[in-house]
């Protein structure tokens, strides 16, 4: 069964008899029944029992269920209601539109709305850069989805995927200050989503693509990149390939190896894997061998798809053929962006020493980390539940925080660079070590420090 986690938790309101012993033989009951009790509250105390809320981590649904069932069955206890925390939280969705002025009067509403702003209306008309000053577009991202390829759920349509993308708006908020609004597009027609995005760009400094599926992203992110005058940016690509590129700089420095030198094996070639490979192969990685359900991609290979050619063509120099358990041999890294248990434990130890292992694959890694560790030096997950864990928080909030500040038109490559260098930056090196490669997304430094990263090469000269 699954290790409990805050994603299942649940809140059980409990009727016991009175007694010293109530509030522990609960807390009892529902360890015994394997979940983890992380509040106890007592709401109401008589003299002829006691009203408590017991919140606790369980594994899912079913798990919980038997946890309130354990509960039941002690002689005097009833539950009464269990309320499920996630849900909860998501009631009413997790954002809000809050005006940054006060309206207390006709004066202001004269300044804020008519006939004040007609003025405002004009000036942008004559001058539309002063949308950027005069605006809400100086400060708001949209988050663009289709719902053909939500987390680890893939395609559920553009409603479902409405709370992945309220949380992405919540977290850009939370950690850089940015304004964002989700827009997911009930369409999965590739012109269609750019004439949309197209047609709402006047109101947004950036665009954010999130958990549309391959090929399609490529194109689509191809298209409003050459199309429009703001940043467009897709996270499952870049802001993944981004905090790849920090805990490689960083567990490399751990184990004393040089980007140039070690050879890397990538497990997935889709929109995630392209984009790392990518920029690995920027910051000077030369020995990459990147690997399909079918195995190793080489020139020659036939592939169709131009970004898989792509790959076959800038990689893999001595043009293996072979499979991922085969190319693993002697390799330094693994960067897995693919899928559950592809490799285990004695394919790591066919690697070299002083192996890297990044199993990025959610929720469930290419590789148990514990599996992995038995092994490899340093060790990395997508996981919050071990450490090291890459998470593109650290990324795309700070990155564009620096793109609104620099009011940039576009981004290049040496901004992601930038921003992966300023997340290996903020650890120390008299910190780093096999358990410790990238920074806690929750260290206030990381967005100013890509942020401030970013703004450097938007506006140093050769940016143009």
């Amino acid at each position: 069964m699954p290790s409990p986690s805050p994603g299942h938790a649940i809140t059980m309101r409990v009727a016991a008899p009175t007694g010293f012993s109530a509030t522990a033989e609960l807390t009892s009951a529902v360890a015994a029944a394997g979940a983890e009790v992380t509040a106890l509250d007592m709401i109401e105390s008589g003299h002829d029992g006691v009203v408590v809320d017991i919140t606790c981590n369980t594994a899912g649904e079913e798990h919980a269920a038997r946890v309130s069932a354990a509960l039941d069955a002690v002689e005097g206890v009833e539950v009464r209601k269990v309320s499920d925390r996630t849900f909860l939280m998501h009631l009413g969705g997790k954002l809000s539109v809050e005006p940054k002025v006060e309206l207390r009067n006709r004066d202001d509403l004269s300044r804020a709305y008519t006939p004040g702003v007609a003025r405002v209306c004009l000036a942008i008309a004559a001058n539309p850069a002063d949308a950027r000053r005069l605006t809400i577009k100086r400060n708001t991202v949209a988050v663009v989805t289709d719902g053909t390829a939500v987390l680890g759920l893939g395609d559920i349509g553009a409603a479902a995927a409405l709370p992945v993308m309220e949380g992405k708006a919540a977290l850009f908020k939370r950690f850089a200050d940015v304004d964002a609004w989700p827009v997911c597009l009930d369409t999965t027609d590739t012109e269609e989503i750019i004439a949309i995005v197209k047609a709402l760009a006047p109101v947004y400094g950036g665009v954010n693509l999130e958990d549309i599926a391959a090929p399609r992203c490529f194109e689509i992110e191809r298209r409003l990149r050459a199309e429009l005058d703001i940043p467009v940016f897709h996270d499952d690509q870049h802001g993944t390939a981004i905090v790849v590129l920090a805990a490689l700089i960083n567990a490399l420095r751990v184990v004393g190896k040089a980007m140039a030198d070690v050879r890397i094996v990538v497990s997935g070639a889709g929109a995630a894997g392209s984009a790392i490979i990518r920029l690995l192969h920027e910051q000077g990685a030369e020995h990459i061998v990147a690997c399909d359900r079918k195995g190793a991609l080489y020139a020659g290979r036939g592939d169709s798809d131009p970004h898989r050619q792509w790959i076959a063509d800038h990689t893999n120099p001595g043009r293996f053929v072979g499979s991922l358990h085969e190319a693993l041999v002697g390799a330094d890294v693994f960067i897995g962006v693919s899928a559950p248990d592809v490799i285990a434990a004695e394919h790591v130890a066919t690697m070299a020493d002083g192996a890297v292992v990044l199993a990025l694959a959610n929720p469930d890694p290419e590789i148990h980390p514990l599996e992995a560790a038995r092994h490899a030096t340093v060790v990395a997950t997508g996981r919050s539940d071990f450490p090291n864990q890459i998470n593109n928080v650290l990324a795309f909030p700070g990155l564009f925080r620096g793109l609104l500040d620099a009011t940039a038109r576009h981004i290049t490559t040496p901004m992601l660079v930038a921003a992966a260098e300023a997340i290996a930056d903020c650890v120390g090196r008299d910190e780093l070590g096999p358990s410790y490669i990238v920074p806690s997304v929750f260290d206030p430094r990381v967005a100013p420090a890509v942020a401030e990263a970013v703004v450097a090469v938007a506006t140093a000269p050769a940016a143009g």
